[in-house]
């Protein structure tokens, strides 16, 4: 089943149960022909939302609920990338639309010339980072907890200090 309608190749319903297969994304619904079938699906409150984390973008396999509840396995081509508003799932009672969910983001301030021990420090963990008023912003990708744990040495020898 390629999760573009309820029926399979032998016209057999899908159990309500049963996870949708995503195997392409079929637009952006800002495109008009998609955006007026989403309004038409919307009057029905038939529009799920699949909240996708940022870090989870670049991910072509992955399972996950839409806010309704629903079950869906994710397996797009690695032509395929995900994007906030990409429709993966038209019918005429349903839809399912991706938005991407709120970064989050810890700021930390390097302590007097602590700036390259901390640089070194997230480099070599991989972390996403930005700058920002002097401070080190972390993409939190996990728990903000494996993130303070990582930083606990320096933040107890001075050397930084989590902002918030």
């Amino acid at each position: 089943m390629s999760g573009h309608g309820d029926t399979d190749v032998d016209g057999v319903g899908r159990n309500a149960s049963d996870p949708i297969v995503i195997e392409s994304i079929l637009g952006a619904r800002q495109e008009p022909a998609l955006a007026e079938r989403l309004h038409d699906i919307g009057h029905h409150g038939a529009v799920e939302i699949l909240v996708v984390a940022p870090a989870d973008l670049p991910r072509r396999r992955f399972h996950a609920l839409t806010d309704r509840g629903t079950a869906c396995f994710v397996a797009l081509p690695r032509s395929a990338r995900l994007f906030d508003g990409a429709v993966l799932f038209l019918d005429d009672h349903r839809a399912i639309v991706v938005r991407v969910g709120e970064q989050r983001w810890l700021r930390v301030a390097p302590a007097g010339n602590a700036a390259l021990e901390l640089g070194y420090l997230a480099g070599n963990l991989h972390w996403r980072v930005r700058f920002e008023d002097g401070c080190l912003l972390v993409a939190l990708e996990g728990p903000r907890e494996a993130y303070l744990a990582r930083l606990r040495d320096l933040e107890e020898r001075g050397k930084v200090q989590v902002v918030d």
